[in-house]
């Protein structure tokens, strides 16, 4: 082969054609104007045909003026000196005998530009709305062969392609029947808008020849029938024995049911062990019975109004449309375990959720942090399903995408399946979104886009098929967009009619999937109408005993504590302390300590970071002033050398927001990472650190998702300032909050969101600490706003060290990071040391005081606060000489600790209690604490049954942002705490 091309570049620079060339030929023809007998007796035969003044390319005579488009004036009658510009265009110098060899490189090259415009548009001109109402382009020239400058004479000449289209040579028939085919028929593909030029081509060698068309055995054939039987069966069985009850049915998208089967099937084949799913209620309760094998006697005990949970499981419960399974299903001896999580009637908010589980899967495979091959990754497999209106509409699905070839975040690939009811609710496809389709939002990220008719089984399985190979092959997200229809209204009892009155119509008309098919196969001969009844009949004898068997159906098995979740337990609100054993020797932690401030050998630390590290070293050394940053890396790293993964996720976290963690160090010269907390000792935990994309609600999503398959880790996320988590906020109202009471789905994620008021105005002073209070009951999650590093460094492994799992929300400082009082001595942490809920007035414990208290009966006021507000109250008292003033510290605000708060304010009863806060009197907790202190107060018996507020007055902004109102608000604050009179 080398020889060759050898030869085949000699002849080429060889060639009178070669542009090279022109200077020396246009020398000659210099030569041979001058004195014809000067040149060699063949050139000069060459030059005798040519005339200057005569065209010898009459381009426009057979093609016709318009050929390609070219302009007239550039067809005329050749200007003077036109050898010059004919010599450099190699086609005017052919003889005669050539004109052949130019025709079939001319046909060539307009066939591959007419098979690239099928690539490119044929999917505009494809058969994909089974109800045949939406829009198509008028103008089909674009795929028209005279286009393209072919006329009929030349439709029976053959044309050499190169095997474009798998044949060397084709004629023009032969070329659109494969392109019509493969673009323009019921299944549309676009995919030329990808970069890689090797995913392009292994797209069209996959779907472009005679024999890639779809083709499917008898048998084959015979199973998506079945499937259609069973998923039409299934929804008409529901519509009459429970008419009216809302099930949000899968009517008009019946083949993504023998979809999934395929992808499953397939996917299997390839190596695929295990597919996480995530769907919306449209279609789910089919997809649970045929897909994932819920047994039907169980959904039909739903129907009735019966728990899918034993009557001993505490929770609220959901919807039965909105409740998820899991099940192991087997296709030619390959397992594969299928899973679909939960969700809420939120669309598209499990998205994240659903990667994030399959983060954490294949991290269990592959190691957490490592680099594997990414085929490994691929063994398990992320499938979405999504509406059409919402996957164009809801901006996580665009955050999702952005997410999916992130460092942390990666999976090896997502399969999306859109239900293209070309509707959204009653809203019209025009008037909720910008592009032709709903998948464009994919093509941020250069998916492959398979477009298919629904009511083509056949094609639909197909392209899932092909959709499966690509993700396995190139591990990228791949989009199916199927158009069918919702053959009823939103929900059952809606009457659609009202808004798309043309479009139920049709659908009134139009025969279903199944109708549809089975005569489709009649005809072929493959199977009879006798046979197609008796699969209707057996299919619904098989659902009428499982009806009948849901009567007497009662769930006997919780399957939360299952997995990775054997040996943890239900939390028991009772168990009041629940501190957990999280102290740590302090020769440990100094081990620990020295190991965070080492860097490698000829590493060039930047010069601020090598004082950040002595420092930190002096502190460890020390064992005093003790950091925030400094106590959390303790915090890291014991767990870290206990075994326990941690994964801190978020926008800038490896620095930090405040330039006070500084994870990663960074070589000033090479660039080169390197991280402390991952060379502490040999056989230690990961730690992964992953400065996340400019996302809130993907990124927490995805983070919420990674808690629930990676109970034995602690997984972390930052917001870079606490009010930028309003941006997730349905990731905490439908997940982190409500999950383990809606769906017995624990987590033990923690959110760290920076909180405090420091006049830098109404952004970024308040983490909306209300918000998340206002979510509290049944224990359901964890609230605290910590005061001191040790307090920090103890919740944070608490979350580990405990049998149990709960989220955790956590108020964290910005000016407490340096503030010289917000310290803590290294034996807060030693092995003895807990979590405090409460903390008492450092006054009391300090050895030279500048104020010595009262006696607990000398006590006038005990003002209660919670997190940065403390060292304001304690330097203003100090400030004044107070010494009848007693501070106490509210660490954990949810569970709130009413029995150790009783045990702290029975010391006096005689006292005012005040409440003081920092936020706005409609926010922070007092709205939350108040009626808590109520009960206390009363329980003891104290003099006062009341507390009185201390804080800003109501705002509707959090915060100013005038720094002379901010002093202002902030001394009116805590003069009302330690001095105003409440009488």
């Amino acid at each position: 082969m080398i020889e060759q091309q050898q030869k085949n570049d000699f002849f080429a620079l060889t060639s009178f054609l070669y542009g090279g060339n022109a200077n020396y030929l246009e020398e000659l023809y210099a030569e041979y104007e001058k004195n014809p007998t000067a040149v060699n007796t063949e050139w000069c035969d060459f030059f005798k045909i040519l005339h200057d003044g005569t065209s010898h390319w009459p381009i426009s005579g057979k093609y016709g003026d318009d050929w390609l488009g070219i302009p007239r004036c550039m067809l005329g009658k050749p200007q003077q000196n036109v050898l010059k510009k004919t010599i450099r265009s190699a086609s005017s110098k052919l003889s005669q005998d050539q004109d052949e060899h130019v025709q079939a490189a001319r046909d060539s090259i307009r066939a591959i530009t007419m098979i690239q415009a099928f690539r490119i548009r044929g999917h505009l001109h494809a058969r994909l709305d089974p109800l045949q109402l939406a829009e198509k382009p008028e103008d089909y020239s674009e795929l028209s062969p005279e286009t393209y400058g072919f006329t009929q004479e030349d439709y029976e000449r053959k044309i050499f392609i190169d095997n474009v289209l798998g044949l060397e040579y084709a004629t023009i028939p032969e070329m659109l029947a494969i392109l019509n085919r493969t673009y323009c028929s019921t299944i549309g593909v676009e995919f030329m808008h990808i970069s890689d030029p090797i995913q392009k081509r292994w797209i069209q060698e996959r779907i472009e020849g005679p024999e890639k068309g779809i083709g499917f055995t008898p048998e084959g054939k015979k199973a998506i029938l079945r499937k259609l039987i069973e998923a039409e069966g299934f929804e008409q069985f529901l519509d009459i024995k429970y008419k009216g009850t809302k099930r949000f049915g899968l009517d008009g998208a019946e083949a993504l049911i023998p979809a999934l089967e395929q992808i499953i099937k397939r996917g299997g084949a390839l190596g695929v062990q295990e597919i996480v799913m995530g769907m919306a209620h449209r279609g789910r309760l089919n997809v649970l019975a045929q897909v994932m094998s819920k047994p039907h006697r169980v959904i039909f005990h739903e129907f009735k109004g019966g728990s899918y949970k034993p009557d001993d499981v505490e929770g609220s419960g959901d919807v039965k449309y909105h409740l998820g399974a899991s099940f192991d299903r087997a296709f030619d001896g390959n397992k594969v375990h299928l899973s679909l999580l939960p969700n809420p009637s939120h669309l598209e908010i499990v998205n994240p959720v659903v990667m994030g589980k399959v983060r954490a899967k294949q991290d269990h495979l592959t190691g957490i942090g490592s680099l594997p091959d990414l085929r490994d990754r691929a063994r398990i497999m992320p499938l979405l399903i999504h509406g059409d209106a919402a996957f164009s509409g809801q901006g996580v699905v665009a955050e999702m995408f952005g997410l999916s070839g992130l460092k942390g975040h990666r999976v090896a690939g997502s399969l999306h399946v859109i239900i293209n009811n070309q509707i959204g609710f009653t809203t019209n496809p025009r008037f909720s979104r910008s592009s032709p389709y709903p998948s464009d939002t994919s093509k941020m990220i250069e998916t492959p886009i398979f477009h298919v008719n629904g009511d083509d089984p056949e094609a639909v399985v197909h392209v899932a098929k092909i959709a499966v190979e690509f993700r396995q092959v190139f591990h990228k997200p791949v989009v199916l967009d199927m158009f069918c229809y919702r053959r009823f209204g939103h929900n059952e009892s809606d009457e659609p009619a009202f808004t798309q009155p043309l479009m139920y119509k049709a659908i009134r008309n139009h025969q279903t999937t199944l109708g549809l098919y089975g005569e489709k196969l009649i005809t072929e001969g493959v199977v009879t109408t006798e046979e197609i009844n008796s699969y209707k009949q057996a299919w619904w004898k098989k659902l009428e005993v499982e009806f009948e068997a849901s009567t007497t159906y009662k769930p006997n098995k919780a399957d939360w504590l299952d997995g990775m979740w054997t040996g943890l337990r239900i939390a028991d609100s009772a168990d009041e302390q629940r501190h957990g054993c999280t102290g740590v020797a302090v020769k440990t932690l100094k081990k620990i300590g020295y190991r965070l401030v080492e860097a490698p050998k000829n590493f060039h630390v930047h010069r601020t970071i090598q004082r950040f590290l002595e420092k930190r070293t002096r502190m460890i050394t020390t064992g005093e002033a003790i950091d925030w940053a400094t106590a959390e890396a303790l915090a890291f790293g014991s767990l870290a050398i206990e075994g326990t993964p941690i994964r801190l996720s978020g926008q800038d976290v490896e620095r930090g927001t405040f330039s006070q963690r500084h994870s990663v160090l960074y070589d000033q010269e090479s660039e080169q990472r390197y991280i402390p907390l991952n060379n502490v000792q040999k056989g230690q935990a990961i730690y992964e650190v992953i400065n996340s994309m400019l996302s809130e609600e993907a990124v927490l999503g995805f983070e919420y998702g990674y808690s629930l398959a990676e109970p034995r880790g602690l997984t972390i996320w930052e917001a870079q300032f606490g009010d930028f988590a309003n941006g997730a906020q349905v990731i905490f109202d439908q997940f982190i909050s409500s999950a383990e009471r809606k769906w017995l789905r624990m987590s033990g994620l923690v959110c760290l969101l920076p909180h405090g008021f420091e006049g830098q105005g109404p952004e970024h002073s308040s983490a909306r600490l209300e918000r998340y209070l206002q979510l509290c009951a049944e224990d359901n999650i964890q609230v605290a706003n910590c005061t001191t590093p040790a307090n920090y460094f103890h919740i944070l492994r608490r979350q580990i060290r405990r049998d149990f799992r709960k989220p955790l929300i956590l108020m964290t400082p910005k000016s407490l990071l340096r503030h010289k009082r917000a310290i803590s001595s290294i034996h807060d942490m030693a092995s003895n040391s807990c979590f405090h809920r409460l903390l008492p007035d450092d006054a009391e414990s300090l050895k030279n005081p500048v104020i010595k208290l009262q006696k607990n009966a000398g006590i006038r006021r005990v003002v209660l606060c919670s997190g940065k507000v403390y060292y304001d109250l304690y330097e203003e008292r100090e400030k004044r000489g107070i010494d009848d003033v007693y501070l106490l510290r509210v660490e954990q605000l949810y569970p709130f600790p009413a029995k150790a708060l009783v045990d702290k304010l029975s010391r006096f009863l005689s006292a005012e209690i005040v409440w003081c806060q920092e936020e706005p009197k409609n926010m922070g907790a007092w709205s939350f604490i108040s009626p808590y202190l109520e009960w206390v107060l009363a329980h003891i018996g104290a003099k006062y049954n009341r507390a009185h507020y201390a804080g800003r007055p109501a705002s509707a902004s959090p915060a100013t942002g005038i720094m002379s109102k901010h002093l202002e608000q902030l001394a009116a604050s805590l003069e009302d705490a330690l001095v105003h009179d409440l009488s």
